[in-house]
């Protein structure tokens, strides 16, 4: 691998000026339909015994963790005007100080270390966790702690809220034994009687650390996070079926489920994180101005915070106008709507192909130019790896409840 995409990412790198094109990514899960708003014809939701597209990720360079699936679903690919491509995982691994700079790579030997992608589904996500990292590392894996954003102008579909953690008793007292039935059970969706909901509001988001239980609504959201795909369903019954109860045990080593069945996943909870009273407070996304990103052609702001170990901001430049952006480290990019160029290369919301960048370490701290050429607002999103801008905004706690 090292040598032959090294070479060829050192010809993409020369030929774009440190801002390279991205494939559309898409990926299928097989446990719900489609929210069919990810513009793709009407007949490529189906992909048969893989289920259906669900979900489109962005500047990815982690493996989709399916049941069946080509072997690099979930990959990104970078393209040039000469029809060459290269996984960005590939290029990461051969030259991981071209595109990420060299004292960051060697403080982060396991890459950029976050995945963006959009999820859109028609019923609402079963309720879940995610493995914190001393779980997570029994199988081999990392951390998910993710957060979403909730784009405007789009339909918020037929369940517009998500649940999240247990109620605060149950957490006090770390009453596992209230969740187990339904882990044994394994027929009902009753154990969401046990959870909160808030209502999703377009333009707000939530964060959620690993160790959150959380049943994520059916609005088109925005999604970014550690890279990894690990999970444990809590939830039998969903949009009218059964899940396979593989998916609760689905990163549980052989010898845990062996000796402590249904009981071990409850491992995974954080419960002083499920029960905070202060969820919400503690949780709750808005977006935050950019400190000093206001120009006079558009302005910048927080989309993902309050977690240091990935960012993302929300930039709109207006109509005719030009931004001049200017960051710590290498980002990907999606152009959620509008029309315009960045650092040159064309770029159109709503049109996978001509949407998506990676921008290099060298090309993002250096200023670039965002033009708009269109007559509505371009606005484009922007992910983050760790510790690249250490001026991320943080949520000062509310009290904790344990």
């Amino acid at each position: 691998m090292g040598a032959q995409p090294a070479r060829l990412l050192d010809r993409m790198l020369a030929h774009s000026d440190g801002i390279l094109r991205l494939e559309p990514t898409w990926v299928a899960r097989d446990f719900l339909p489609p929210g069919r708003r990810l513009v793709l014809p009407e007949d490529a939701y189906d992909v048969g015994d893989r289920g259906f597209v669900c979900e489109r990720w962005l500047g990815s360079t982690t493996k989709a963790d399916n049941r069946v699936g080509p072997p690099d679903e979930g990959l990104s690919y970078l393209a040039d005007d000469h029809g060459r491509r290269l996984t960005l995982r590939d290029a990461v691994e051969a030259a991981p100080a071209a595109l990420m700079g060299k004292s960051y790579a060697a403080r982060h030997p396991g890459g950029l270390g976050r995945l963006a992608k959009l999820f859109d589904y028609a019923d609402r996500l079963p309720y879940h966790v995610h493995l914190p990292q001393e779980y997570a590392s029994r199988v081999g894996c990392k951390s998910k702690d993710e957060a979403y954003y909730f784009p405007e102008g789009v339909d918020m579909g037929a369940h517009p809220e998500s649940f999240f953690g247990v109620h605060p008793w149950i957490a006090r007292d770390r009453r596992g034994d209230v969740l187990l039935p339904y882990l044994e059970q394994w027929d009902s969706d009753l154990i969401l009687r046990h959870a909160r909901a808030e209502r999703l509001v377009a333009d707000e988001g939530f964060d959620i650390p690993s160790g959150v239980l959380h049943a994520p609504g059916t609005a088109l959201t925005l999604e970014l996070q550690e890279d990894s795909d690990v999970l444990s369903m809590f939830q039998a019954l969903n949009a009218g079926r059964i899940i396979s109860k593989e998916l609760l045990f689905k990163d549980v080593r052989p010898e845990d489920r062996e000796t402590h069945g249904e009981r071990f996943p409850l491992n995974f909870l954080d419960w002083e994180l499920n029960g905070d009273p202060f969820f919400y407070e503690n949780r709750h996304l808005t977006p935050r101005p950019r400190d000093g990103a206001e120009q006079a052609g558009g302005n910048e702001w927080w989309i993902f915070w309050n977690n240091p170990k990935f960012s993302g901001t929300k930039l709109v430049v207006r109509p005719g106008s030009t931004y001049t952006s200017e960051d710590a480290g290498a980002y990907n990019l999606l152009v959620w709507a509008g029309a315009g160029t960045v650092g040159g290369q064309e770029v159109r919301g709503g049109e996978p192909g001509v949407d998506e960048l990676f921008l290099a370490r060298d090309a993002a701290t250096r200023p670039v130019r965002v033009q708009n050429t269109g007559t509505t607002d371009l606005v484009i999103f922007k992910f983050f790896g760790p510790d690249i801008n250490d001026d991320v905004p943080m949520i000062r706690p509310w009290p904790a409840m344990l």
